[in-house]
């Protein structure tokens, strides 16, 4: 559970389609936002899953929420219930799902280990779990800690949540996700840095969940770049981990998915007779014993690669590197370095191709980059010693190993031709596995642009399959450009952008962060998408209020005053009261409005009034009906926090008088209650009870330029009204 902030889309008390009551935010994430809510008419708990604001008008996320909606199909009690999407008269969209109870592995993660019995439960629970949404071919990609949830604590209770990057492989299925990386590096599987997904991924992200449980610590993957991606191809070290817990992990994290559980049926299998399974199936029994003398690449290939006949040239010994440089080293270096945090896929099958003097690897990957005002770095397999010299060339960083694969016999000449274009680029990158290929790059000159995508627009060269995207984009985007737009769309007072040391621009990857009011919806998304058309990749985040043009023009002459601690207390009129934390009023009801005062005013004025979508302005207090608004009054005696009711239930209005009102769908949506502290009486004489939002803004700015010293704070809150 964490505290709500204001910029959060619903707050607690909120109820959301006249149904779901919001009862606390349970999690923030990068696309949504993840509250807990009570259902108003069957009392159940649930979890709400809210696209976030900023979000909700682009269509790719609005179908990731449809698709994630789907997986309800899969009917398992280790796998969260979902429900359907919904969208709210303002627009947000959110998701409905079960509310499970309970501690994530994560937290018990940072609790300390876990014992090994509770572990196997749990890898029961969850493995069932998988099997009936890989039954649908349906694979999670993102099993970590944080996505598994033990209802009460119970490690036979646990439940798999959040299937946002979930990968349909069904026949013609897509995703936002696709095939590029999804997942948590720590936690995924080698195969994934690829794109490359299937069943054995989920299981070997679920072997190195209970492994870091059993450990108490996440896995430690190494204090640099190449330590990590020499890790990433090792076995996982479960030294220590008791049986039959360390050959259930061994067998699920395999570094090569065909050495693994190929399914979760063979995991369950194991966990009904773990001896038969460690003693038939190992994983020392599955791997082939490698050749002392051959050259490792890729640890657990096919078969060791053949000792070179007598009469062929040894390999140079600098090509011979325990541990390998293969596919996931490359893929991982590509991970590590890319400023996305995701790699691409491109598949192949390989068999031996090129010849006995080096070793085989599968796939037979490159990959080639260059960051903005970085060095070329290039690290992979190549084929000939001709070819590592010339790329060698070409790179200020080269890490290249003489191997055999299955590639073209133009291969070596294809990627030198690849590479040789792109010395003007400010950043690039080319990814190669077997024979497909593609490039990625960008540049601050439309020359260069135009020049590469024309070379390449018929695909790359020679027998390389795949595609080049050479994008042209400002290094800078310059700070008076977001101001222009800004300044634009102010409607309703003057926008606001954190700068966050944006003295004179944004970066490529700088987020561009606006804060402040608009006067409508409309608004708001003209200008998201004005700043989005703008930012190119970078990301744009709106923390803005809409409100209405009579509340603008009232915002707009506010006495610039601190809080003074007032709280604006709503409830709804009848026998009895009954409390309104949210503020939400629909038609036909009757709106009762409390201030209570904080125990340290005790003096000066306080002046209520309520500013509606309608344009005019109704004051609660003072009144010609209730003119003294002395606070010593209003106290009558009364020490500490004391509510004075400034709107009244109908009942009370009839039997004591005071102000009341109901609902009509006359002035539906948001409304504003200004609660004003002034040492001296606001206003010379008494305002009408209601009048113009032009006319008290021009009257609030006439007393604050008469004497700003004598108001002392302004508090404020929202009251909106809708229809059922």
């Amino acid at each position: 559970m964490l505290e709500s902030r204001p910029g959060d889309l619903f707050q607690p008390g909120d109820l959301l389609n006249n149904t779901y009551r919001i009862e606390c935010l349970l999690g923030r994430g990068g696309t949504s936002d993840v509250y807990k809510a009570r259902s108003e008419i069957s009392g159940n708990l649930v979890a709400l899953k809210v696209l976030k604001q900023e979000l909700a008008a682009n269509e790719d996320f609005t179908v990731l929420m449809a698709r994630e909606e789907n997986i309800r199909e899969i009917r398992h009690a280790a796998v969260v219930r979902y429900s359907e999407n919904h969208r709210t008269p303002d627009g947000h969209i959110y998701l409905l799902m079960d509310y499970v109870d309970g501690p994530g592995l994560d937290k018990r993660l940072k609790q300390g280990p876990m014992p090994a019995e509770d572990l196997l439960v749990v890898c029961r629970r969850v493995v069932q779990g998988l099997q009936a949404a890989h039954a649908r071919n349906i694979v999670h990609r993102d099993l970590s800690p944080d996505n598994i949830i033990l209802r009460g604590g119970d490690p036979a209770e646990a439940v798999i949540i959040d299937f946002g990057i979930a990968k349909d492989t069904n026949p013609g299925a897509q995703t936002i996700v696709g095939n590029e990386f999804a997942g948590k590096y720590s936690y995924a599987a080698p195969e994934q840095m690829s794109g490359n997904t299937d069943a054995r991924s989920d299981i070997y992200s679920l072997g190195a969940l209970l492994l870091a449980n059993f450990r108490g610590a996440a896995p430690k993957l190494g204090a640099n770049p190449m330590e990590v991606v020499e890790n990433k191809q090792k076995p996982l070290d479960t030294e220590g981990v008791p049986e039959p817990l360390k050959s259930l992990i061994d067998r699920m994290c395999a570094p090569d998915p065909a050495d693994r559980f190929q399914n979760a049926g063979e995991v369950l299998a194991f966990l009904d007779n773990p001896d038969s399974g460690s003693d038939g199936g190992s994983l020392a029994d599955v791997l082939d014993a490698p050749n002392e003398d051959a050259t490792i690449i890729v640890p657990q290939t096919s078969k060791p690669a053949p000792p070179p006949p007598p009469s062929s040239k040894p390999a140079p010994a600098d090509a011979k590197k325990s541990g390998g440089k293969g596919l996931w080293a490359a893929l991982a270096v590509l991970l590590l370095l890319g400023g996305g945090g995701a790699g691409a896929y491109f598949g192949g099958f390989l068999d031996s191709f090129i010849g006995p003097s080096y070793p085989e690897v599968r796939p037979y990957s490159l990959i080639a980059e260059k960051q903005p005002d970085g060095p070329v770095q290039i690290v992979g397999n190549v084929p000939s010693e001709t070819v590592r010299n010339e790329l060698a060339a070409l790179s200020q960083e080269a890490d290249l190993t003489l191997a055999t694969g299955a590639i073209a016999e133009t291969w070596g000449a294809d990627v030198l031709d690849t590479v040789r274009p792109l010395e003007g680029l400010r950043e690039w990158r080319l990814v190669i596995s077997n024979n497909k290929a593609r490039l990625s790059g960008s540049t601050d000159d439309p020359n260069v642009a135009e020049m590469l995508n024309e070379m390449f627009r018929n695909g790359l060269p020679g027998a390389l399959e795949g595609k080049a995207e050479i994008r042209f984009e400002l290094p800078v985007l310059p700070v008076a450009e977001v101001k222009a737009i800004m300044d634009t769309f102010a409607d309703c007072g003057p926008l606001v952008r954190d700068g966050n040391g944006h003295i004179e621009g944004y970066g490529p990857t700088d987020p561009i962060l606006i804060s402040g009011r608009v006067a409508s919806t409309a608004t708001r998304l003209e200008l998201f998408d004005a700043l989005r058309a703008l930012a190119h990749e970078r990301q744009v985040v709106l923390d803005v209020e809409v409100l209405n043009d009579s509340l603008c023009v009232v915002e707009q002459h506010l006495p610039k005053a601190p809080p003074g601690g007032a709280e604006v207390e709503f409830a709804v009129g009848g026998t009895p009261v009954e409390p309104n934390p949210s503020g939400r009023f629909f038609v036909g009801e009757n709106p009762v409005i409390d201030v209570v005062l904080p125990n340290d005013v005790t003096d000066g004025y306080l002046t209520v009034s309520i500013l509606d979508v309608s344009g005019n302005v109704f004051h609660l207090l003072p009144n010609i009906s209730r003119e003294d608004n002395a606070v010593s009054s209003l106290r009558g005696g009364e020490a500490g926090d004391v509510p004075v009711r400034v709107a009244y239930s109908l009942e009370e209005s009839a039997a004591n008088g005071g102000i009341a009102f109901k609902v009509d769908d006359s002035t539906l949506g948001k409304s504003k209650v200004l609660v004003l502290h002034s040492a001296e009486p606001l206003f010379d004489g008494m305002r009408p009870t209601s009048e113009s939002a032009v006319g008290f803004a021009e009257a609030l700015k006439a007393s604050y330029e008469a004497d700003s010293s004598r108001i002392r704070s302004l508090d404020s809150r929202i009251l909106v009204t809708a229809k059922p």
